[in-house]
C-alpha cells in the first residue's frame, strides 16, 4: 500500500510540473507575439550636454566675446550651424508609383497526311488507311497591376547632434504626444545643408538627405493591428 500511495504522489506531481511547463510554454509564446517592431530612426535624438564652461575671460573692452556655447556672427543672419542649434523640418512627403503589367501569346499549329491511292508496289499496309490529322495550339495571357500613394505633411523641430567636415548639419528630433491610454511618436534624423535652412529656421524634409521619418504608436490602437500570438504560432509552423 505504501508503494502504491508514493506511486499516485509521484504522478501527480508529474502532472502538476507538466501543467506548470505547459503554462510556461505559453507565455514565453505569448511574450514572443508582443516583440515591438525594428525602429529605423537609430542614434541619438537630441544633442548631448556641453561640457562645462570655461572660466571666464578677463574683460578687455572687445565686442566680440567668445563663448563655451557658441558664437553667433554679429552682421550675420542667426541661422543652425553649431551642435545644439534647433532645425524646424515641415515634412511634406508624397509619393505616388502605378505599375501596369499585360502580356498575351498565341502559338498554333497543324499537320495532316493524306494518302488516296498507293502504287502496287508498296506493302499493303500503306494505303488509305494511313492518314491522319493533327493539330495544336498554345495561349497564355496575363495581366497584373500595382498602385501605391503616400501623403505624409507635419512639421517637428530637431536639434543638430553633430556637425560634418563639409559643414552639413546632421540633425535629429522626436515628438511624443499621449492622449489617455494611447501615444504616438515622431522621430525624424538627416543630414542637410545650412544653405538650404531659411531665416526661420526651417527647412523641408525633400531637401534633407539620408532622411529617415519614423511615425508609430504605442497602447490600444496599436495592439488591436497585432496577430494574436496562437495565430502568429500557427502561421509560422504552418507548411503551406
Amino acid at each position: 500500500m505504501t508503494t502504491i500511495a508514493i506511486g499516485r504522489a509521484v504522478w501527480a506531481g508529474f502532472q502538476c510540473g507538466g501543467r506548470w511547463l505547459a503554462l510556461g510554454a505559453l507565455a514565453g509564446l505569448a511574450g514572443c507575439a508582443l516583440v515591438p517592431p525594428e525602429p529605423i530612426v537609430t542614434g541619438p535624438l537630441t544633442a548631448m550636454p556641453p561640457p562645462a564652461p570655461a572660466p571666464e575671460a578677463v574683460a578687455n573692452g572687445s565686442i566680440y566675446q567668445p563663448s563655451t556655447y557658441g558664437h553667433y556672427p554679429l552682421f550675420e543672419d542667426h541661422r543652425p550651424r553649431h551642435v545644439g542649434d534647433i532645425v524646424t523640418v515641415i515634412i511634406q512627403e508624397k509619393t505616388h508609383a502605378t505599375k501596369s503589367v499585360d502580356t498575351s501569346t498565341n502559338r498554333a499549329g497543324s499537320a495532316g497526311l493524306g494518302i488516296t491511292l498507293a502504287p502496287d508496289f508498296l506493302p499493303p499496309a500503306l494505303g488509305p488507311r494511313q492518314n491522319f490529322d493533327a493539330s495544336g495550339g498554345n495561349e497564355s495571357k496575363g495581366k497584373g497591376s500595382s498602385s501605391a500613394n503616400n501623403l505624409f505633411n507635419g512639421s517637428l523641430t530637431t536639434t543638430v547632434v553633430g556637425v560634418l567636415a563639409n559643414g552639413n548639419l546632421q540633425i535629429a528630433g522626436e515628438k511624443q504626444i499621449a492622449i489617455n491610454r494611447g501615444s504616438e511618436y515622431i522621430r525624424f534624423s538627416g543630414v542637410v545643408d545650412p544653405r538650404s535652412i531659411t531665416g526661420a529656421g526651417s527647412i523641408s524634409s525633400t531637401l534633407v538627405a539620408d532622411a529617415r521619418i519614423e511615425y508609430r504608436s504605442r497602447g490600444v490602437m496599436d495592439e488591436v493591428q497585432q496577430m494574436g500570438w496562437l495565430q502568429r504560432f500557427f502561421l509560422n509552423v504552418a507548411p503551406f
